[in-house]
């Protein structure tokens, strides 16, 4: 008799076609833990209720605003999940992540009541993240929502975090270290499905030093204009993602380098102000141009000869921008501007993958930009490093660690049963 199938059930409120960070390494490891076997379902949210599937995946979809103005936003589906989830049959393993906030909380209520094992995977460390966001929330109850979130944590059988500095808070905050992995995340597939990493180094990367930059992204980024130097923010212009110190250095250096273009590709709730930005200050050296699609995610990518992330001081240990492993996975150098203390800021150093800059320094942050502008030694050095790094982090990797641990955490206390 052949052996059961283990099945997982994953919970988050954002999955494809529904953007967002979150919901796309959940596609990828949901799709890599049914490649191993599992039998997995993913429950999310959706503009309306109801069962698909995706591939080998089943997805339970619950109606539920796709937008959060207020922390209280995310309450109807925190409930919705958890509802969904307690009426469902038992599944071997219950994956909670943070979107909504509090959902560890959800995840231990549906553990203990279905006899599930439970792994919390910390994309970002709630309620803690909250006034980066933009959420006002007074201390006692920040203190309240803390203490139930690591209370649940620590009943998790593991908490999967993204980074090492997200590890050491929860830590220090009582979690056993032995409860704690960190497994990265990953690029988007589309840039890592091309003719490959060595391409960029045996035949383009090297016009780099030039005006003419890397891999020009012409029909989008250009309109037939003389080829730029292009510091490239792609992605969410989140709450957590400031951009000010960024558009105070595009007006430092757009009289004496006109030949340096910033280009900022995506959506969020400060694109709008960003835009208004560019207009009263005339920004020329500013170019904002919606999301791409994923056919042409490895040129716009490219296209960047410097990449930009950024992220408030008071983030660290509390999230790690996906944009890190995307610049890392086409070999671009980034400048973080943001913490020095964050996993980000660590392996931009560790692999001396570019620079750092903290926020509010416009200054550093323009002289960092034109030094790798006019240094072509120094982009080159920070080339080699992101090179590097990008061959570590590669989905392979953290799906091999994450399935490992997994199964260690779902045969816990078991004894091994063979097939009949």
């Amino acid at each position: 008799m052949a052996t059961r199938k283990p099945s997982v059930v994953f919970f988050n409120r954002v999955y494809p076609p529904m953007r967002g960070a979150t919901g796309r390494v959940l596609r990828d490891l949901a799709r890599a833990f049914a490649d191993d076997g599992w039998a997995v379902t993913v429950v999310t949210t959706g503009p309306k209720a109801r069962r698909e599937y995706d591939g080998p995946i089943r997805l339970f979809r619950v109606r539920a605003s796709v937008r959060a103005k207020r922390i209280t936003s995310y309450l109807p589906s925190w409930i919705k999940l958890l509802w969904t989830g307690l009426n469902m049959p038992r599944h071997d393993l219950i994956v909670t992540m943070t979107d909504p906030p509090m959902l560890v909380v959800a995840g231990r209520m549906m553990a203990a009541l279905k006899g599930s094992r439970h792994i919390h995977w910390c994309q970002d460390l709630y309620p803690d993240v909250l006034p980066s966001l933009g959420f006002k929330m007074g201390e006692p109850r920040m203190e309240f929502f803390r203490r139930i979130s690591r209370k649940a944590m620590k009943k998790c059988d593991k908490v999967i975090t993204v980074g090492r500095c997200m590890a050491k808070q929860l830590t220090h905050g009582g979690l056993e270290p032995r409860k704690v992995a960190v497994i990265p995340n990953w690029p988007d597939y589309e840039l890592l499905s091309a003719e490959g990493y060595s391409r960029l180094r045996h035949k383009n990367v090297r016009k780099v030093g030039s005006v003419k930059g890397a891999r020009p992204f012409d029909k989008l980024l250009t309109d037939g204009a003389e080829r730029k130097f292009r510091v490239l923010y792609s992605g969410n212009l989140g709450r957590a993602h400031p951009v000010d110190t960024v558009i105070e250095a595009a007006q430092i250096l757009l009289k004496d380098h006109p030949e340096i273009e910033f280009v900022f590709v995506g959506d969020g709730p400060n694109y709008e102000w960003l835009a208004q930005e560019r207009s009263k200050k005339g920004l020329d050296n500013v170019r904002l141009l919606p999301f791409q699609p994923a056919s042409r995610l490895r040129e716009l990518m490219e296209s960047g000869d410097l990449h930009l992330i950024s992220m408030k001081h008071e983030s660290a240990g509390m999230l790690v921008p996906c944009k890190l492993y995307s610049a890392l996975a086409v070999e671009r150098p980034c400048i973080l501007v943001g913490p020095e203390d964050s996993e980000t800021a660590r392996v931009i150093i560790d692999f001396k993958a570019g620079a750092i800059v903290p926020q509010g320094d416009a200054r550093r942050l323009a002289q960092e930009i034109r030094r790798f502008r006019m240094n072509a030694e120094d982009w080159f050095r920070a080339h080699e490093g992101a090179a590097q790094a990008g061959r570590i982090f590669v989905p392979e990797e953290s799906f091999s660690a994450w399935i490992k641990r997994a199964r260690d955490v779902v045969n816990q206390n078991r004894p091994d049963k063979k097939a009949a």
